[in-house]
């Protein structure tokens, strides 16, 4: 039997064991498998909160901004802090929206295990796809948990984990019943039956029963558990957590979290298959940490998330940041719990931390004791890998920072009169330090500040934040969305500039080639020199060359969105004594302009990946309204009742879909999306947006 005591734990009491006992972990998966809820009963059963949460009420621990509360979804990654069974646990829940994909990605990139939470009722879906591929990125090893097993749907196949994530799946419970008549597990390793007998709503699932499997059991139970235990035996020849961490399997747990069954057992895997955090080895014990998210607090200001590799972070103290080159003091340190933190003297390697002072740090930045300790590191990674002094006398050790994806959407943003303008401009510059997905521009023809985001909730959410959080209530204009230009051949161009500036003569003459790359193999841009022309002009010179490529990489010459899929060689560079690197950079783009120009231009359009979930009676409205999208179905699959359509659409004809849809299945129906990638609009298609941009239409 399993029991917790009634008194709430205090954050200041969490235990602060050897690194071997901490595990940080985060929660990932499709939006509304059940991520949050897990988390709400971990925190209960770790004796961390008093009561249960729930979602739909609107007040579980790490939603707890107030349009994750209205809308009953996760927008920004939360970490907590409690312990189990003499284990630190430090966890972030994450969101299960594309919209903000960003929010995972930097959280899996300073976790060191993770938790992938399915709907049993629907198996792997779009979003699981695109956290898995996240975790698979950062090497991240992975427990699965089977959720919703009380659903009536409800399925207990780990084929979709085999055949979609193309992972290997190490079975380690089996459910007892499935819906209404899902009780419990059954332990494969230990051969234990766990039970929740819940005997009313309101039983919060606190205790349980184990006992052995016995022949008094149900014999299909029985027949069951003893080939699965036969499978998983003949499966594994070395320790389930080797294979975890090696991440050739993944072990698979079931439960319901909304109904308290399962959660005990799953903290239980946590703690016994995911790793300890992995030291930095080059910083020894000096100090070194990544921070990997920005909140700001209106007492407080900016509030950093730290990730420790090594050594101990101290209040009062001054911390070197590589990435700026600067002297910055911390003046607190904090334990995160949600939106709730606890003032601590110290924080040691392993551990994830909140400061408050830091107020130039960004995400992505590597945070260490001083310049002496990250040079001394850099000598160390240069001695190992055997540079010595090739690598150069001023090397340091960077941690590498946090991939931010590209935005989609674009819109102008207004205040309501032009005494606002310096308070958006000020709240813009602080969610963006929060968020580095949302992008902010001026357009240099109107003036006018454009926000670039992820998707039409992203940026909803930022429009609600600035009339709530900073007080300003801002006009939008139109969504558009965020298209793309190549070339279509390759072209040569040269171009001189010759220009007098006070008493100072700036002559220079460049030739480059530019030539299209296929798109469905690299979506950046490319940039390379002769031999002739890398060897032998000066490094300033070079830089300069780089800027003014880049430059123009930013602006295509037909609408002026960003160059994909393009490579520049740089075939000759002459200047005369006295030229400005300036000028050089502005003679390589008039130089790529005419290239670009002479090369042909075409628009890359955005094509989403979507899935929908309906009922086989509305599928035909919903195949209907997709043709007229321009939309390509790839398959339709059948899951349960319902029937699940996958296709893919442009992102312009996706503009209030969900509206839509809602009106085409009188509310039956649910869709995610997802970016695929950037494909050649047709010339129809093309002629139609030039006329529309050009205000022809």
């Amino acid at each position: 039997m399993f029991t917790v005591i009634d008194d709430v734990k205090s954050l200041r009491a969490v235990v602060n064991p050897d690194i071997s006992k901490i595990r940080n972990i985060g929660i990932m998966a499709h939006i509304d498998a059940g991520k949050t809820t897990t988390t709400e009963r971990m925190l209960y059963y770790s004796g961390y909160t008093r009561a249960l949460g729930d979602v739909d009420d609107g007040d579980t621990v790490t939603d707890f901004m107030a349009q994750e509360r209205e809308r009953g979804i996760t927008i920004q990654s939360a970490a907590v802090t409690f312990d189990w069974k003499s284990h630190r646990i430090n966890l972030i829940d994450t969101p299960g929206h594309v919209d903000f994909t960003l929010e995972v990605e930097r959280a899996l990139r300073v976790l060191d295990g993770a938790v992938a939470v399915f709907d049993a009722s629907a198996g792997v879906e779009a979003q699981t796809l695109t956290v898995w591929r996240q975790a698979e990125k950062h090497h991240i090893p992975c427990v699965c948990f089977l959720n919703k097993m009380d659903k009536p749907a409800a399925n207990f196949s780990i084929e979709s984990i085999r055949q979609k994530l193309k992972a290997n799946p190490v079975l380690l419970q089996i459910p007892v019943g499935s819906g209404r008549n899902f009780t419990g597990v059954v332990d494969l390793l230990t051969n234990q039956k766990l039970i929740w007998k819940l005997r009313s709503m309101g039983d919060d699932g606190r205790m349980f029963e184990s006992k052995p499997l016995d022949q008094s059991d149900e014999p299909e139970l029985l027949q069951e558990v003893n080939e699965a235990r036969m499978a998983l035996i003949e499966q594994l020849q070395e320790a389930v957590r080797r294979v975890t961490l090696a991440r050739k399997g993944v072990p698979v747990l079931c439960g319901s979290s909304l109904r308290n069954k399962g959660v005990q057992p799953l903290l239980d895997a946590i703690i016994a298959y995911l790793p300890a955090p992995n030291e930095r080895r080059w910083y020894k014990d000096d100090l070194c940490a990544l921070a990997f998210k920005v909140l700001h607090d209106k007492q407080r200001g900016p509030l950093v998330f730290l990730r420790i590799y090594s050594g101990t972070l101290k209040p009062q103290t001054a911390v070197h940041n590589i990435n700026r080159n600067s002297i910055e003091r911390m003046s607190r340190l904090l334990v995160p719990f949600a939106d709730q933190h606890v003032e601590i003297p110290s924080m040691t390697a392993g551990n994830i931390a909140l400061t408050v002072g830091l107020k130039q740090t960004v995400t992505g930045d590597t945070i260490v004791s001083s310049k002496a300790s990250a040079a001394a590191a850099g000598r160390r990674a240069q001695n190992e890998s055997g540079l010595g002094k090739k690598g150069g006398e001023n090397a340091t050790v960077v941690l590498s920072g946090v991939e931010v994806p590209d935005p989609v959407f674009f819109c102008t943003i207004e205040p309501p009169t032009m005494a606002k303008q310096a308070d958006l401009e000020n709240a813009l510059n602080c969610l963006q330090r929060e968020d580095p997905s949302l992008k902010v521009r001026v357009d240099p023809d109107s003036g006018q500040t454009v926000l670039c985001g992820m998707g039409e909730l992203h940026i909803e959410i930022i429009h609600d934040r600035i009339r709530r959080e900073y007080g300003i209530k801002t006009h939008l204009g139109p969504l558009q969305v965020a298209y793309r230009e190549t070339i279509l051949h390759e072209a040569s161009a040269a171009d001189t500039l010759d220009r007098t500036v006070g008493e100072r003569r700036h002559v220079a003459t460049v030739e480059l080639a530019v030539r299209p790359v296929d798109i469905s193999t690299s979506g950046s841009c490319e940039l390379a020199f002769t031999d002739e022309v890398g060897g032998h002009i000066p490094q300033e010179m070079k830089d300069a060359v780089e800027n003014g490529v880049h430059s123009s990489y930013l602006q295509g010459p037909l609408l002026g969105y960003p160059l994909q899929s393009v490579s520049t060689l740089i075939q000759s560079v002459a200047m005369e004594p006295g030229t400005s690197p300036a000028m050089v950079s502005a003679c390589v783009s008039r130089c790529m302009l005419k290239a670009l120009r002479l090369a042909g231009s075409q628009i890359l359009e955005p094509v989403m990946s979507l899935e929908v979930t309906v009922g086989e009676e509305h599928l035909s409205s919903v195949l209907g309204d997709l043709a007229q999208r321009r939309g390509t179905v790839r398959d339709i699959q059948s899951r349960h009742d319902n029937k699940v359509l996958l296709a893919t659409v442009p992102l312009a004809e996706m503009m209030g879909y969900s509206t839509i849809l809602r009106t085409l299945t009188s509310g039956n129906a649910t869709f995610s999306l997802e970016l695929d990638n950037y494909e050649a609009m047709n010339p129809q298609d093309q002629n139609t947006l030039l006329k529309r941009m050009r205000g022809l239409l």
